[in-house]
């Protein structure tokens, strides 16, 4: 069985139900934005949140896909930057029991976390991520032996602003014979590393995932042109477009893919889950339709609870489903 090794910021989730917008205004975060904070505020912000019966997660989007495809089957390892203390723990014993091999580096600033506010009326997400030792992560971090055995590489569009770090790795998993893919993560990233990105693109990258600001970003045109762009540099483009499905295309082959029924609370993670079910199908064999549509059926899965993790029930469902698409045992 093919498998995965990923790279990202190991983040730890802190998902916190907010009954108004009081904690929001206190610490001058805008709602339903995305806002590094230092490491003064995080602790802060943290200290805040604890005694609200928060949940904790281990997260960061490359992580997320890695775990999505480790619970699928697929054999999957992860490399990130860990503190050493409480989260860095956390984040180490959640991928374990995922299964996932982790290289966990230990950097000397504290561990990196993503406080997650989910506000009323809409469930709205606002984030405030202080990044601590995920950010320490540097290429001399990066050995080839980290790559060896494994066949597919996933990148999260955070890590580009870190270039020399990205690039080392593309270099490695090219090296190795790896499949390289990448998720955009970010339409602000994908603006300030647009030169960046499409260098690496274009020489490294053979599946871009990317959603509808992202991929209007990138190409300069609308998410269905724009598909069409980022094919012409890679072999497999997916824009995904939210309840409205995704679009998928390799060389002249094209699939719009319809969002597989969800009753949504929380889009925490959906992203990231998808191109876990793309890449589990993908590294199967299965045709490129199939693929989508088994990225789409766990997306389903994880907009149904708070948080970008899905539960062992949902899980199941999602597996039984994916079965009687595929025929895979």
């Amino acid at each position: 069985m093919k498998s995965i090794l990923g790279i990202g910021n190991a983040l730890t989730d802190i998902l916190a139900v907010l009954k108004d917008d009081s904690l929001l205004s206190h610490y001058h975060i805008p709602k339903g934005s995305m806002q590094h904070v230092d490491r003064e505020t995080g602790e802060k912000i943290w200290q805040t949140l604890r005694p609200m019966g928060v949940q904790l997660v281990a997260g960061g989007s490359s992580a997320n896909t890695i775990t999505g495809t480790a619970v699928l089957g697929m054999p999957s390892a992860f490399i990130g930057k860990v503190g050493d203390d409480e989260l860095g723990s956390l984040f180490k014993s959640d991928q374990t029991r995922n299964g996932i091999i982790s290289t966990l580096l230990k950097g000397k600033a504290a561990s990196g976390r993503a406080m997650v506010f989910i506000t009323d009326p809409n469930a709205e997400r606002t984030f405030a991520v202080y990044l601590g030792a995920a950010i320490e992560l540097v290429p001399e971090d990066l050995t080839p032996e980290m790559f060896t055995g494994h066949d597919y590489f996933h990148i999260e569009g955070y890590l580009v602003q870190n270039q020399e770090l990205v690039r080392r790795a593309v270099e490695l998993a090219k090296n190795a014979g790896m499949i390289i893919s990448i998720d955009m993560a970010s339409y602000n990233v994908v603006e300030s590393n647009d030169a960046f990105l499409h260098d690496i693109i274009e020489n490294y990258v053979d599946i871009v995932f990317a959603n509808e600001t992202e991929a209007q970003s990138f190409a300069k045109t609308d998410p269905r042109s724009a598909l069409d762009e980022i094919a012409k540099i890679c072999d497999i483009a997916v824009v995904k477009i939210g309840k409205d499905g995704s679009m998928v295309k390799s060389g002249d082959e094209y699939h719009y893919i319809e969002a597989w029924p969800a009753d949504t609370i929380d889009a925490t993670g959906a992203g990231d889950i998808y191109a876990a079910g793309f890449l589990f199908a993908h590294s199967h064999g299965l045709p490129l339709k199939m693929c989508g549509e088994v990225g789409s059926i766990v997306a389903a899965k994880v907009v149904e609870v708070v948080g970008p993790k899905i539960d062992i029930p949902r899980w199941k469902i999602a597996k039984q489903q994916i079965r009687e698409l595929t025929g895979l045992p």
